[in-house]
């Protein structure tokens, strides 16, 4: 006799699919909307773990979008060039994602333009740690972030691919505009008015909205750009709220979970990958976490980094993937044009959170 589900595939079926097999042969993609051939722009934002998909496209000879490649300002040192797209870090929550898009392209322009450190170095508040001398002035800091949002336009109109990695759903805010730090200034900064900044632990709604929202901006600039999402596995490594840090971080890999999921049915063009779930899957078991079960163990990286290559990375395709997909259908995108001149017209894993564990900070931080 049968019922909805005899005639669904194996994979649809825990003991079939991931009950009694081994974590290495557990492979949760089912299918992919296109393929990354080595002509296409990759571009990848996000927390740290996002550094393993840039990696492992360097080391397959795939091509890494690189637009801010070497220092431009005297103030700036040969730090950080290359990890990233251009130098702006680890980006953890949607809304600083979309912020990055808003201030690159002067839609938005916070107050805080500059914070100085307890040894009297400056430096960025949107990328407090890009090199650890700092900076000599204020006006280097500007200057650099300048230079610095030119290559994050570039990133943003020229890659073809862009994956982005969900990280954490807490941040510190200014309670003057709402401008989100990638750490809070107590941490990297001294001297500052603790009313100025408050704890922000954004929510599912906040979050989707926000990501919907760079999608849609990202459209405007670049119609055809295809997106990956993923969510770090890695757990946070201190949480503000009044709760044990594992219930924070449950909440947290949970929502943004959710967020990529309801992203990724709404919008045409924008795809999951599932490191998340191929790491702290019950299926492994724990086996891919080292002794302290926050870091990913080499062995976990491996086995992630093989599933996206065996499904995304088309090894022997030449033709770009904008040739071999249908243009995304966006619902307003007879505005990019003019939106896009108006735009325009304006001017080792790197784990910022780490800071957050230095003993004298992190007491700092939670007073």
């Amino acid at each position: 006799m049968s019922n909805p589900y005899s005639a669904l595939p194996s994979f649809a079926f825990w003991r079939r699919a991931v009950g009694g097999i081994a974590a290495q042969e557990v492979d949760p993609v089912v299918d992919v909307p296109f393929r990354i051939s080595k002509v296409d722009r990759v571009a990848t934002a996000g927390s740290c773990f996002a550094q393993h998909i840039s990696r492992t496209l360097l080391a397959d000879g795939f091509r890494y979008l690189v637009t801010e490649s070497g220092p431009l300002t005297a103030g700036a040192v040969s730090e950080g060039y290359g990890v990233f797209p251009a130098r702006f870090a680890n980006i953890y929550t949607v809304r600083q994602l979309l912020q990055l898009f808003e201030r690159a392209y002067g839609l938005f322009e916070p107050q805080d333009s500059a914070w100085v450190r307890s040894d009297g170095a400056w430096i960025d508040p949107f990328r407090p740690r890009i090199q650890q001398q700092g900076f000599a002035s204020p006006e280097e800091v500007t200057l650099d972030r300048s230079s610095h949002l030119l290559a994050v336009r570039e990133m943003f109109e020229q890659c073809d691919i862009f994956v982005f990695t969900l990280g954490l759903t807490e941040a510190w805010v200014s309670t003057r505009d709402a401008a989100v730090f990638p750490l809070a200034p107590g941490v990297v900064a001294s001297g500052y008015n603790e009313a100025d900044y408050a704890f922000k632990n954004f929510e599912v709604a906040d979050m989707t909205d926000d990501l919907k929202t760079f999608v849609d901006h990202l459209r405007r600039v670049n119609p055809n750009v295809l997106i990956v999402l993923t969510v770090s596995p890695v757990p946070l490594i201190a949480t503000y709220e009044p709760r044990h840090v594992l219930v924070s971080t449950t909440y947290s890999k949970s929502a943004l979970r959710v967020v990529a999921d309801a992203i990724t049915r709404a919008c045409p063009g924008v795809t999951y990958f599932p490191s998340y779930e191929i790491i702290t899957g019950p299926q492994a078991r724990g086996q891919y976490y080292e002794p302290d079960l926050r870091e990913i163990r080499p062995e976990g990286v491996k086995h992630v980094m093989s599933i996206f290559r065996r499904h995304f990375l088309a090894q022997n395709d030449a033709a770009p993937v904008s040739t071999r997909l249908p243009a995304v259908v966006h619902p307003r995108i007879g505005e990019g044009h003019q939106l896009r001149e108006r735009m325009t017209e304006i001017e080792a894993v790197i784990c910022d959170e780490e800071a957050l564990d230095v003993p004298e900070m992190l007491g700092e931080q939670l007073q």
